[in-house]
């Protein structure tokens, strides 16, 4: 504790500016209309006086023409305080009543904003209060001189060991990146990587530090329509409007993004310090955050233990201990018992109960990460060994995993091998036997996302450049290892129509897949051929899009489309925070960065967007030149029999998706060890709906209906 000090009282009101900065008021000003104000009358100061109020100077006590002294009992001014109009009536919100006016309150130099109801207050110092709020029940409500509401910034005379920094991805705080109100998960990224660019890295401190006036002096700001009740210490905070503050026991450094649209709740118990919360956010039942950011539509709840961490829009953590991680959106953590240290999560994911993701190390020191692409499953009661990497929509069995993993295959079940440096991995599980999970997440993720305003752009689509690139490679790797095994040379047409017999009689295994170890792989050579159909469909879905969009009717139309409007393409793809973009695009950006051309956080977030809005053509250009070179084939190899065996393709599998995504969520109606516990077959469709019922499963199949459908017509008008 810093030792107590004794000042002559005629210091208590000095301004938070000092007095060499000029205009004491200056950024005061900015948050309020100086002008609307005027001096108290002479009744109106009898009648406060009256109601046992006390002003150091009556002078410095401005209101505006629409004031009842009256609406005003009990409390202490000091310094400039200016009152917005009060007039008789009462606020209410979140089941509290409270009568417009200001009692039994201490005030030191604040604004406030109309019709604002205050009460039982201990201090409130150096805020703007914005129209119609609601104070109530608070310890400690101040602002000091060099508050920077969770920006990771420096103020005048400050060294560079006061800044707030956030560590992400890794525990030796080399990744660190500085927090800033509006960054965005791809900000995150590119900052907590690129670590030996040295400049790169420099550039982005200056973005940051330019982003905040370095005087000191600024006013916290209490944004209209605000509630804060019952709560004890809140120090240089800074809420937006319609923001709701209930039982918080601690609240220091933030920055609270709130507004009509999307307001931010914190509630019972919460201690947060050091960060940036979200628009949208639910925060709640004794959460404790330090050094932390959260997107848009973010719910942490439950005793979450969160620190040093990103968490991306759309995402729930609660009951659990995140430490030291970069989470993009949709990232669903919700058990008490599990644990999230030290990684890089591309979003979509769910950490199961018991998962232990960063308890132990590679070395002597907390230097190790994980890095996980998006679709990231652990099992319940898996643990891992940094450092670790896991490709697209990776599912991990529960169990010990003993040595540091490698898993490339995208979509793929993972579990404990026989011995300890030996797991089991069955490449394309998810498309086989866990398709109504990956389907209705995509599907999902649409229906969640409540963001009004979308900042960081979100691809949900579980077949996308990223996850189909992956899939190119995980075909070269499975048939080298399937030929392996073999001792002979077969072509991927080969292996296909053996499908039976490697799968059967072969022994598949990966050795670069685990440290000192081995990976079995199960069923290579259907892990093979569905990675194979599903580009085929990917390719095939672009075909039959741009046929029916152009209305195109014609082999030779369609060939002419395709020379003249395809957007170029591009094999490496890096996710952006969610958002897929070209490596090649990322690596202009840095080097505009570096060269100042790019020279604001504004324009490296319009660039995201300008990137977003060619995304959908450079899309389909990835998914007709994937599907070409599937075929090994040009453009100009298109015939009538070709893109009519691509358009059926495209039937086949859509139908065959959509009956494993029944099949999938069929098997918890007819397992009979999940029928056990109902009386009957009544009961159980009582507690779990009936299958036929189920929103998602009816919405797919009439898409894949109308999609045969159309198809159909396609192929009955389709020449040459």
């Amino acid at each position: 504790m810093k030792q107590i000090t004794l000042k002559g009282i005629e210091d208590f009101s000095r301004d938070i500016l000092p007095e060499d900065h000029g205009d004491p008021y200056y950024f005061r000003n900015q948050l309020t209309d100086p002008q609307r104000f005027r001096p108290l009358k002479k009744e109106e100061i009898e009648i406060l006086i009256k109601n046992n109020n006390f002003a150091e100077n009556w002078d410095q006590v401005l209101v505006t023409n629409q004031f009842d002294p009256d609406l005003i009992k009990n409390c202490e001014f000091w310094g400039l305080i200016r009152i917005g109009d009060l007039t008789p009536g009462f606020l209410e919100a979140d089941d509290l009543r409270l009568p417009v006016g200001l009692y039994n309150s201490a005030i030191l130099s604040c604004d406030f904003g109309d019709h604002v109801a205050v009460r039982n207050v201990s201090q409130i110092s150096h805020y703007v209060v914005g129209e119609r709020c609601l104070l109530f029940d608070i310890d400690e409500l101040l602002v000091t001189a060099n508050a920077k509401f969770g920006n990771g910034v420096l103020k005048e005379g400050e060294s560079e060991d006061e800044r707030i920094w956030i560590e992400l991805a890794n525990e030796n705080g080399k990744r660190a990146i500085l927090p800033f109100a509006g960054i965005l998960p791809a900000d995150a990224y590119l900052w907590s990587r690129n670590r030996a660019d040295k400049l790169f890295q420099k550039k982005l401190i200056g973005l940051t530090d330019q982003l905040i006036d370095k005087r000191p002096g600024h006013y916290g700001n209490i944004g209209s329509h605000s509630v804060i009740r019952n709560s004890r210490l809140i120090h240089n905070v800074n809420f937006g409007s319609h923001c709701l503050v209930t039982g918080a026991n601690r609240l220091y450094n933030l920055t609270i993004l709130s507004n009509e649209h999307e307001p931010t709740e914190i509630r019972e118990g919460v201690e947060l310090i050091n960060g940036i919360v979200g628009y949208g956010n639910h925060i709640l039942y004794g959460v404790k955050a330090i050094n932390f950011i959260t997107g848009r539509n973010v719910n942490l709840k439950y005793g979450a233990r969160f620190l040093h961490t990103f968490l991306g829009d759309n995402s729930t953590v609660s009951c659990c201990e995140v430490l030291n991680n970069l989470l993009y959106p949709f990232h669903e953590q919700h058990h008490n018992n599990s644990f999230l240290i030290a990684t890089t999560v591309q979003g979509q994911a769910n950490i199961a109960a018991g998962a232990t993701i960063g308890s132990n190390h590679n070395s002597r020191a907390p230097d190790g990460e994980i890095f996980a692409e998006r679709g990231f499953w652990p099992g319940l009661c898996s643990n891992f060994k940094h450092n670790s990497y896991f490709g697209p929509f990776a599912l991990l069995a529960k169990g010990n995993y003993y040595s540091e993993l490698n898993v490339k295959l995208p979509f793929a079940l993972v579990s404990p091998g026989d011995k300890s440096n030996e797991i089991n991995i069955y490449p394309g599980y998810w498309f086989k036997h866990n398709m109504y999970a990956l389907a209705r997440n995509s599907w999902k993720f649409k229906k969640r996302d409540k963001r009004v305003v979308k900042e960081q752009p979100i691809e949900t689509d579980y077949l996308a450049p990223d996850t189909v690139e992956a899939m190119f490679k995980g075909i070269a790797l499975l048939k080298q290892a399937i030929n392996q095994a073999a001792e002979k040379e077969m072509e991927v047409s080969e292996i296909i129509s053996r499908q039976r017999e490697i799968d059967s009689e072969l022994r598949v295994t990966l050795n670069d897949f685990v440290y000192h170890g081995t990976a079995k792989v199960m069923k290579p050579a259907q892990g093979l051929h569905l990675y194979y159909q599903m580009i085929e469909y990917y390719g095939g879905l672009a075909i039959y899009q741009i046929l029916t969009r152009q209305q195109i009717t014609s082999v030779k139309a369609l060939k002419d489309y395709l020379n003249n409007n395809l957007e170029p393409f591009f094999r490496d793809w890096e996710n952006l925070g969610g958002q897929l973009a070209p490596k090649e695009e990322i690596q202009k950006l840095k080097e505009e960065i570096k060269s100042d051309k790019i020279d604001s956080w504004d324009k490296v977030h319009q660039r995201y967007h300008e990137w977003w809005q060619v995304y959908p053509a450079l899309k389909e250009s990835h998914a007709i030149h994937s599907l070409l070179n599937l075929y090994k084939i040009s453009i100009e190899d298109l015939t009538l029999e070709k893109v009519r065996q691509i358009l059926q393709t495209v039937q086949e599998v859509a139908e065959t998706l959509s009956n494993n995504a029944f099949k999938s969520r069929e098997k918890d109606y007819t397992n009979p060890f999940r029928k056990m516990t109902y009386e009957n077959d009544q009961e159980m469709e009582a507690v779990l709906g009936k299958i036929e019922d189920n929103t998602f499963l009816i919405e797919q199949r009439e898409e894949v209906n109308q999609l045969k459908d159309q198809i159909q017509n396609l192929l009955t008008h389709l020449s040459d």
